[in-house]
């Protein structure tokens, strides 16, 4: 049976055509912006030389894993109880096992997928906006965003979730791209059979996002978020191919593959626990056995002693509500209402009377102050716009930091650095409102100065927030500065201290 060729819609067409190949000048402004990235973090990596914050914990459990499989307890030779998956430990441990147990060594996996990230938000940004200064835009602001410069020099968890995290995304624009690409064939060719195959990129979403789990719990909002998001697009999709009934098609013939996409998440999880499988020492290893008086653990109970272990992880954290200095609400991340002191140091040698040197974890103010309005704008530009795009935007930003809010009635413990997973959604935010204000390309309206003073808006707003980033340096990277210059930096007084 033969086929005719067919006549699209010029609308339908636009919307179903992806990007075209990236040009030189996008893959130089792509390095160059990664680049600037990376020098940036890798400047006096190894100040401080001791562990700064959390990395007295993760550090060392990193090491444990190198030598144990598990995490181990030196002082009474014992394995050690704790409460997160091993995937970002193990993470941090390869850089241990390269460069050895010091700052360098158990900082630099933080510095590489710190990079990575804002590579894979400039290729991320091209596939979305279409536009080679947009997606550099997006890549320059998350490489001068204080928040991710501090926990990308850091060996604490939260970076690696945040990385595997905007992984997923990449694979979820990749797959959202094919899918269209392939409807849009069908539909020239005039097949009344639409060829898909099989969704490679939705399986590699699925694989990052379990070994998001496998860093922390809290990844479980954006395996939601983005399972939901899969069905969605792909409806949105059918509606503009002129499928009838785009709704329910998309869920009886695209569930299969959800199903699959759930279980991948699973297996990829369940992966993350090797060492502790493998190992007869890690805690609650041999929970069932040793509970109920046999001599050797039965077929199945590995499965239901990591599971009694997430029972009791879980109750630990639902119950964490021991006061900290440097805790804060969910509403206050957005404003910068309480960042957390990593380091600080009033003994270094300066000229003044006193000095200091301080890692302060907190997002480059102008930054952030930001991130509120621009959530708004992209709100209001989701509904006048109906796109698709803006939408997923928003929900991304809104998943790393909405569902803390239920925590707030128990008063469970919670730090600003839990907002970093919606970092890099609430730069994309930004970057859409700016390619709002900027306008469409000038071919549209030839006569229109649009262009011309939103790119001078724009421009004046990056150029805000490199020179902000660049006061707030020294607080950022523990430099040496006099206590008058240190004080000066505190803008929100003794929130900020």
């Amino acid at each position: 049976m033969t086929t005719q060729a067919r006549t699209v819609p010029d609308v339908v067409r636009r919307r179903l055509t992806p990007p075209g190949p990236a040009t030189p000048g996008f893959w130089l402004a792509a390095i160059l912006v990664t680049a600037i990235g990376l020098l940036l973090r890798m400047v006096n990596l190894s100040h401080p030389r001791e562990p700064i914050f959390d990395e007295v914990y993760y550090a060392n459990e990193a090491w444990d894993l190198l030598q144990h499989g598990v995490e181990w307890n030196p002082e009474d030779n014992t394995p050690q109880y704790v409460v997160h998956p091993p995937l970002g430990k193990w993470m941090i441990g390869l850089g241990e096992q390269i460069f050895g147990y010091n700052s360098f060594g158990w900082r630099i996996a933080a510095v590489t997928v710190g990079v990575i990230s804002i590579l894979l938000i400039v290729l991320a940004a091209r596939k979305l906006f279409r536009s080679t200064i947009l997606a550099a835009t997006a890549g320059l602001l998350m490489s001068l965003d204080g928040m991710h410069f501090v926990l990308s020099r850091s060996a604490l968890l939260d970076i690696f979730l945040m990385f595997w995290i905007v992984v997923a995304f990449y694979f979820l624009v990749l797959d959202r791209e094919q899918r269209r690409a392939r409807w849009l064939e069908a539909l020239e060719s005039g097949s009344s059979q639409v060829r898909l195959g099989v969704p490679w990129y939705r399986l590699a979403c699925a694989v990052s996002l379990g070994l998001a789990a496998g860093v922390k719990w809290s990844a479980l909002w954006y395996i939601l978020l983005f399972a939901a998001a899969i069905v969605v697009l792909d409806a949105g999709t059918r509606r503009t191919a002129g499928v009838s009934n785009y709704v329910s098609t998309a869920l009886l013939r695209d569930g299969r593959w959800l199903l699959v996409f759930g279980a991948l998440i699973v297996v990829t999880y369940l992966a993350t626990w090797t060492g502790w499988f493998a190992s007869d020492d890690g805690y609650f290893r041999h929970w069932y056995a040793q509970a109920h008086g046999l001599g050797s653990d039965r077929l199945i109970d590995p499965l239901v002693n990591l599971w009694h272990y997430h029972q009791e992880a879980y109750g630990f954290h639902t119950g964490l509500d021991t006061p900290h200095p440097y805790q804060s609400w969910p509403w206050m991340w957005l404003l910068l209402g309480r960042p957390v002191s990593m380091y600080v140091n009033t003994d270094g040698p300066c000229d003044a009377a006193s000095c200091v040197s301080q890692v302060l974890l907190l997002g480059t103010p102008v930054l952030w102050w930001s991130f509120l309005p621009a959530l708004a704008a992209l709100t209001w530009l989701a509904i006048a716009r109906r796109d698709g795009r803006a939408w997923l935007i928003l929900a991304c930003s809104l998943a790393g930091i909405v569902p803390w809010f239920q925590s707030m009635p128990a008063h469970r413990t919670m730090f600003y650095f839990y907002a970093l997973p919606a970092e890099p959604f609430l730069i994309l935010a930004v970057v859409y409102v700016l390619g709002a204000i900027i306008g469409p390309p000038r071919h549209v309206n030839p006569a229109s100065d649009h262009r011309l003073i939103g790119s001078i808006v724009a421009g004046a707003y990056v150029t805000l927030v490199a020179i902000c980033f660049a006061y707030f340096y020294p607080i950022y990277s523990a430099t040496v500065i006099t206590n008058a210059e240190w004080l000066s930096r505190m803008w929100l007084g003794s929130r900020w201290i």
